[in-house]
């Protein structure tokens, strides 16, 4: 039988959730810098093909 005493060692030793929080961590971090990069692009590319679109319709028309 375990006592309280054995358990809470074996909690204060065990590093696998440490890990797993580390990992959660650094995935939020490349996703919040995914999402900046996309909104800040999201716009300016957007524009870009509203300019090629505009001249494309003026080439034609």
């Amino acid at each position: 039988m375990h006592t309280w005493s054995d358990i809470a060692k074996q909690l204060l030793s065990d590093d696998g959730g440490i890990t797993s929080i580390e990992y959660a961590l650094i995935g939020s971090l490349i996703a919040v810098t995914i999402l900046g990069a996309v909104a800040t692009l999201g716009s300016s590319v957007g524009n870009l093909y509203q300019r090629i679109g505009t001249r494309i319709a003026m080439a034609l028309g």
